[in-house]
């Protein structure tokens, strides 16, 4: 069975990023098992509570979670031209301590959403940037820039049919590229 975490940069509850992720964990084909992973928990990160005396609960449980699962599908809304302060904190917590870090060389694949026409390029770009740096192979085509968020789902929070073709297309492509790194 191949894991897969599905992390929301938003922490609001009805938050369009959060119900995206969740919609598409449902995509994933058979033998493929999906999580939602919170964020919301993770203290900022901060080097003098993360010491080898002690380790805040919250870090060790994130980072044990996200060591267990074999690819990470990231949904972001954009703020300020950027992804979120509670995305940014998880890669954070989840890459110390220095040499130890979790994300290391597993696939992932990043959805950016806003309800506006923008539809998160910023997010989407700078999340990248992050996951360069943390050797986190990226799916690169095809992009998944969704506009106008809460057109896209119908009225019982399901995808509408042409999100859903669409979003299925990018989870086969994600499924591809994890595969090419099982092996």
């Amino acid at each position: 069975m191949v894991k897969v975490a599905l992390i929301s940069g938003s922490l609001r509850k009805e938050s369009y990023s959060t119900k995206i992720a969740k919609n598409v964990g449902a995509l994933f084909p058979e033998g493929y098992e999906t999580q939602f992973v919170e964020i919301g928990q993770l203290p900022l990160y901060n080097e003098d509570i993360d010491t080898e005396e002690h380790v805040p609960e919250a870090y060790t449980a994130f980072r044990d979670t996200i060591k267990s699962v074999d690819a990470v599908l990231f949904v972001t809304p954009e703020y300020n031209r950027s992804t979120t302060g509670a995305l940014k904190n998880a890669l954070d917590v989840g890459s110390r301590p220095y040499g130890q870090n979790a994300w290391d060389g597993k696939p992932a694949a990043v959805i950016s959403q806003s309800i506006g026409n923008l539809s998160g390029f910023g997010a989407n770009h700078h999340l990248r940037q992050s996951l360069v740096f943390l050797n986190v192979p990226t799916l690169q085509q095809p992009e998944a820039y969704l506009a106008n968020s809460p057109q896209l789902f119908e009225d019982d929070g399901t995808f509408k049919p042409d999100t859903e073709k669409f979003l299925q297309s990018f989870v086969d492509a994600f499924v591809t590229l994890i595969e090419k790194h099982q092996l």
